[in-house]
């Protein structure tokens, strides 16, 4: 099973982990704290401290066609924050 799907990157983020040492992973719906600490620890060499999740609901999104209005729904999908350890930094911009 993979745990860590991909991290979450945008501006807001970016300032917090700057700011607070924290980083954002889009995880497995069926993952837990532990696993996602030991995947984290795992995956960037790096000491976790606190991890925190969040479950979001699919947004419901509409567009007008030729056919009429399709109707859908983005997937749902859950959100970990895991805090560092002071003195580890996650560089994800280091393989381009």
């Amino acid at each position: 099973m993979i745990i860590i799907k991909k991290p979450v990157i945008t501006e807001k983020m970016t300032a917090i982990s700057e700011k607070l040492n924290k980083y954002a992973f889009i995880v497995d719906k069926n993952a837990n704290k532990i696993e996602i600490k030991k995947a984290v620890e795992k995956l960037y060499d790096v000491k976790v401290e606190a991890v925190n999740t969040m479950n979001y609901q699919g947004k419901k999104k509409s567009r007008y066609t030729k056919a009429g209005v399709v109707t859908g729904r983005r997937p749902a999908f859950k959100k970990a924050v895991v805090t560092l350890k002071e003195g580890d930094t996650i560089d994800f911009f280091s393989n381009i």
